[in-house]
């Protein structure tokens, strides 16, 4: 028999779980609301043979029409711990099932800095460091300390794994794409101050009225930067369609020098290297705000041209074609190639 927090939910349906509202019915879903209780059911299907998928708050996930041939489990763990150190730094440990936004706002209201840039991004803390979560010139790479896992190869929970063995980079990590790695908790190290981070983004330096570099009070820096993602629909919002997305769905391109785009904003990245924004790229391939896609069910942002969203009665399908029109457009126009953010599940671009 399962632990008692590992339960059978009402439905199957995953498309209420993400923030699409996208994808076919699970053959089996459970809901596990502790971290030995995800251990349990991550067992139970290893054990049983059948397909796994980890879900949490299913915002950077596009799931297939025909949904998921096996177990999925929702990691629905929750809460907080936050520690003083002597140096006047604090440690925060978070289950990997908390909503994050709650996690920042947590910390914002208990006077702590460093994560109010990180302010409205949909999803739970487990999955920020797999992605290595960014926004605003703050990403989790800043402040990871650890994580718990569990190793599904040696169906062992290793403690305590350095962030420095996770292979972070630009939305990235070696956590990303496996599926033999299961996060079960996250530690940060903030400075235990009520300043924000260094203010290192042009847009939100300007909004603030501040020079890049300075720093003002956490709780400032958060309404700011709500502010300028509600302006973009990416602060989640039922009533608002703009908001039904995964967010930013193509990740800023890296490319050589000598291919950056003339005109293009570039930003540094690797020697001889630089970012440019994909939102750049695709507005100037010719697509505009709101450009729908097949059956204008789904449709670029009415905010923002780098979010693909569900009208409300939208498919996968209708979804990925829409990718595919802009990459191709993108590709064809400029030689770049957009690579997807989400985590795409039983489908491709």
């Amino acid at each position: 028999m399962p632990v008692p927090d590992v339960l059978p939910t009402p439905t199957q349906r995953l498309a209420p779980l993400t923030t699409l509202r996208l994808g076919g019915p699970a053959r089996r879903l459970v809901e596990a609301t502790s971290a030995e209780a995800v251990v349990q059911a991550v067992r139970d299907a290893d054990t049983a043979g059948e397909p796994l998928l980890l879900l949490g708050g299913g915002s950077n996930v596009v799931i297939a029409d025909e949904g998921w041939p096996g177990t999925v489990v929702h990691v629905a763990t929750a809460g907080r711990a936050v520690e003083r150190r002597p140096d006047g730094s604090v440690l925060l440990t978070v289950e990997a099932g908390t909503d994050w936004d709650e996690v920042v706002a947590a910390c914002v209201a208990d006077g702590l800095g460093g994560l109010e840039c990180l302010s409205g991004i949909p999803g739970r803390t487990g999955a920020t460091p797999v992605q290595n979560v960014g926004a605003y010139g703050v990403e989790i790479a800043d402040l990871l300390v650890d994580v718990d896992l569990y190793d599904r190869r040696s169906a062992v929970v290793r403690t305590h794994v350095p962030a420095a063995d996770l292979g972070l980079g630009y939305r990235t990590s070696v956590l990303k794409g496996r599926e033999d790695a299961v996060v079960l908790r996250v530690r940060f190290a903030l400075p235990g101050t009520g300043d924000s981070a260094p203010v290192r983004y042009p847009e939100l330096a300007r909004t603030l009225g501040v020079e890049i570099g300075a720093r003002v009070p956490t709780a400032v820096a958060r309404d700011a930067v709500l502010g300028l993602r509600r302006g973009k629909g990416m602060v989640l919002d039922d009533a608002d369609h703009d908001t039904w997305s995964a967010g930013s769905f193509f990740t800023n391109p890296v490319v050589t020098d000598a291919d950056v785009p003339a005109d293009a904003p570039r930003y540094p990245a690797r020697p001889g290297h630089a970012k440019v924004p994909a939102a750049w790229l695709i507005e100037h391939a010719g697509f505009r705000r709101g450009h729908p896609g097949p059956g204008g069910r789904v449709a670029l942002s009415g905010k923002h041209v780098l979010a693909l969203t569900n009208r409300g009665a939208g498919t996968t399908a209708e979804l990925l074609a829409l990718a595919r029109e802009v990459r191709d457009s993108v590709q064809s126009r400029w030689g770049v190639t957009l690579s997807p953010e989400p985590v795409l599940v039983g489908c491709a671009v």
